[in-house]
């Protein structure tokens, strides 16, 4: 079997690669694509793979532009939750979670075994509705988040957050005055429901347009961020992902 995968984070997609082989060390994974635009090259130029594993929302886009014209089984990679608790009941295409476990890769692998005569429209089929739910829920901006702070609950507009971090698994809310405030939230929900003026600048971070004070370029390519409130890490953006991100800023 001969496995493609396509991951914008590096750690996950060596990561991804080695817990496949671990599941069967028959496969060949015959290419790891970082982005939209890698894919597109690539799938111009090869064969199709028998199956393929991708993340959802890569650097410069969404992995349906490149997996539309593919017609093939897909096993999405996906930190997602409700879009994959909703999306995913089909027989040709599975979802693993990430972080990704030998039992959820095996588990995906042995579905797709056991896939006969799925068509090419039934996958389509699949793809379209998935494609949907995603763009309603993208759509879906609030103006307000419901904290619950202490003993009270009080709506706090969204043009006051600045930052928005993960540590310690626990999603923490920065305003623009330097408060701090707890969403009770993962960062894909909050990421979905703040719409455009937010960016994922990496698993860690989600941080407002007008938060960003200047990028600075690192030797390895990557971008640092500096921001107008107190944030004690240094938020990086990746060299896959600096071209959107510098794309979003301007906007």
């Amino acid at each position: 079997m001969k496995i493609v995968i396509i991951e914008d984070e590096k750690i996950a997609a060596a990561d991804l690669e080695s817990t496949i082989r671990e599941s069967d060390d028959s496969i060949e994974v015959v290419a790891v694509l970082n982005s939209v635009e890698d894919g597109l090259a690539y799938f111009k130029k090869h064969p199709k793979p028998d199956l393929i594993f991708s993340d959802i929302q890569l650097g410069d886009g969404l992995s349906f532009e490149v997996l539309d014209n593919l017609r093939i089984p897909v096993v999405f990679c996906t930190a997602y939750d409700e879009y994959a608790l909703n999306a995913f009941k089909a027989n040709g295409i599975d979802y693993i979670l990430k972080p990704f476990s030998t039992e959820s890769v095996k588990n995906a692998l042995d579905k797709y075994k056991n896939l006969v005569g799925i068509s090419q429209e039934e996958i389509v089929r699949q793809y379209d509705s998935i494609k949907m739910m995603l763009t309603d829920k993208k759509s879906q901006k609030v103006s307000a988040l419901l904290i619950y702070h202490k003993d009270y609950v009080f709506p706090l507009d969204v043009n006051e957050i600045a930052v928005l971090y993960l540590q310690n698994e626990i999603v923490t809310l920065v305003t623009f005055n330097n408060s701090r405030y707890y969403p009770g939230k993962s960062l894909e929900e909050l990421e979905t429901m703040l719409g455009n003026d937010f960016f994922r600048a990496n698993r860690q971070y989600l941080i407002n347009r007008k938060a960003v004070v200047k990028a600075s370029s690192l030797l390895s390519r990557k971008l640092s961020l500096a921001v107008n409130v107190e944030i004690e890490d240094i938020i990086t953006i990746s060299r896959e992902k600096s071209a959107v991100f510098l794309k979003w800023l301007a906007n």
